[in-house]
């Protein structure tokens, strides 16, 4: 099983890293898998500019980083997608590379084309946020979704803490790493009963 943890932190080892990095540890205790971390300050990945080329090929036509990241996501079963909240949204890091998923949109949904029909795979997503607000995350799990959708995974659920602000604020409540990990225990319940 292929396992792909996308960071859209620009903070190396922050608060949603540490989970994220908890929860793939726990998720390989219980079922066998692989994990890539891909992070994405790590690569040249330019925004989307709304040219419509994918439209015709279903295939971006910007070409850097994003060439690879494709392939990887093609191949994953399962992605945690990974951001902090910046004024209720995710980062501009994590916005490019989904933005850059209108080519994947265009070959699901203009060409007609689909990718692993038959595979089960899911997609989850994680946030942290320094605030408390109620509708803190409600943007961020939209725009996860989409993307979910327009690459073709079932959307499988989500895991959001609150209140986390400085480095190393998850460390301070067990209570986050512990819900990581029940989380964690969720997404190979879900694997090993498929």
């Amino acid at each position: 099983m292929n396992v792909l943890i996308v960071l859209g932190s620009p903070r190396k080892n922050g608060n949603s890293e540490t989970l994220a990095r908890t929860i793939a540890e726990t998720l390989g205790q219980e079922i066998p898998m692989h994990a890539d971390i891909l992070r994405l300050t790590k690569y040249d990945i330019a925004p989307c500019t709304g040219c419509g080329g994918c439209e015709k090929t279903g295939m971006c036509v910007i070409e850097d980083d994003m060439i690879d990241l494709y392939e990887k996501i093609d191949e994953a079963d399962i992605i945690l997608l990974t951001s902090p909240i910046y004024f209720y949204g995710p980062t501009a890091q994590i916005k490019t590379f989904i933005d850059r998923f209108q080519a994947r949109w265009s070959r699901k949904y203009l060409l007609k084309e689909r990718v692993r029909q038959n595979d089960k795979r899911y997609g989850y997503f994680l946030s942290t946020a320094a605030t408390s607000g109620k509708k803190l995350f409600d943007s961020s799990i939209l725009i996860a979704k989409s993307f979910f959708d327009a690459i073709d995974i079932p959307y499988g659920d989500s895991f959001v803490v609150r209140g986390v602000d400085e480095k190393g604020a998850i460390y301070k409540n067990g209570k986050f790493l512990q819900e990581a990990n029940h989380f964690a225990h969720d997404i190979a319940k879900t694997t090993r009963n498929d």
